[in-house]
């Protein structure tokens, strides 16, 4: 397993947010991270990135601890993260977005890059708060492959997005995993999420409620849809 994580126990101040969260994310495959608002699905990437380091547990990647370790440095051992939102930065253009994050050496050079998303080639030197929310987007998702990951984050991608431009996340993704990439996918659009994952997590009030394949899944979706998805 690339990335394991077992048994977090994350806050907010007092607010106990996640509650023996254990899981364990294959090489190569596309997760999904499905849950209601609220059932602390981003409180789990930013526990595994060192935003809000957990109280007790391990996250291990590529069989290294990392538990508690701040961003920076899980971002230079592998782990790229796009978080809701974009977060981009607004006043650089999209070449100082992008240098921010490029590694010395990888495979996702700036010319790979550019084959994935040529419209940031004809952006580069606008600023990110002048492109459109798909074009952010990309530009998010682009500066993560920057740091030539093994594993990508993604929370919430297709918020905020036209249909057209969710189709074209979706396939993108496809993209990325036969190019090796591993991604942990947060997503609401329980659909598109669905159509490209590999393996599924339902998390319900901090906890792990079913761990299994997408086959799996779908023969129990009715039953985890009626009870941990539905509004």
């Amino acid at each position: 397993m690339l990335l394991a994580v077992d048994a977090l126990q994350t806050f907010y101040g007092k607010s106990h947010v996640l509650r023996d969260v254990s899981f364990a994310v294959p090489a190569g495959q596309i997760t999904v991270l499905l849950g209601r608002n609220g059932a602390g699905k981003t409180t789990t990437l930013r526990s595994i990135m060192g935003l809000t380091p957990p109280r007790a547990g391990v996250v291990r990647f590529k069989e290294r601890d990392i538990t508690g370790q701040p961003p920076h440095r899980v971002f230079r051992l592998g782990v790229g993260y796009v978080p809701e939102g974009r977060q981009i930065f607004p006043h650089l253009d999209v070449g100082e977005n992008l240098r921010l994050a490029t590694r010395a050496s990888g495979r996702w050079t700036l010319e790979r890059i550019f084959e994935y998303f040529p419209v940031l080639r004809e952006r580069w030197r606008q600023r990110g708060r002048s492109l459109s929310g798909g074009e952010q987007q990309m530009l998010a998702i682009a500066r993560a492959l920057a740091g030539n990951p093994d594993l990508v984050m993604l929370d919430e991608p297709s918020q905020g997005l036209a249909p057209r431009l969710v189709r074209e996340l979706s396939t993108l993704m496809v993209r990325l995993k036969g190019e090796g990439v591993t991604i942990l996918l947060v997503e609401q659009n329980a659909r598109m999420a669905l159509a490209v994952s590999d393996q599924v997590l339902v998390l319900s009030k901090g906890t792990v409620v079913f761990s299994g394949s997408t086959g799996e899944f779908h023969r129990r979706e009715a039953e985890l849809k009626g009870r941990y998805l539905s509004v």
